[in-house]
């Protein structure tokens, strides 16, 4: 534990930071195999519909509600790792201060 846990989650930290980023700028590759699934089923229903003459607007508004799923997950994610990291400099911090004490007597 200790300083090599905190390294590991704030290498995860910057992981998910960057693959938020790339979310946003509406990059496929952090999706999970379900969310490119389900994009690549709306680009061919956008695509069927171009093909027929009819407005994409449901696949794209299929689109964007996967791409604001993928940003809430990856959010919810940033959030539990920061959680985490806070818990472990605490616990850190708490061996610290009993160990400094525990000298004095």
């Amino acid at each position: 534990m200790g300083n090599a846990d905190i390294r590991r989650l704030d290498r995860e930290i910057r992981v998910t930071t960057k693959k938020l980023e790339a979310v946003r700028r509406g990059e496929w590759w952090p999706l999970t195999s379900r969310e490119r699934l389900a994009m690549t089923r709306a680009m061919a229903q956008g695509a069927r519909s171009i093909h027929r003459g009819r407005s994409t607007a449901g696949a794209e508004d299929r689109m964007d509600s996967i791409g604001s799923a993928a940003e809430t997950r990856l959010n919810a994610e940033l959030t539990a790792l920061h959680s985490e990291r806070q818990r472990l400099i605490t616990e850190a911090a708490r061996v610290k201060a009993a160990r400094k004490s525990s000298r004095w007597f």
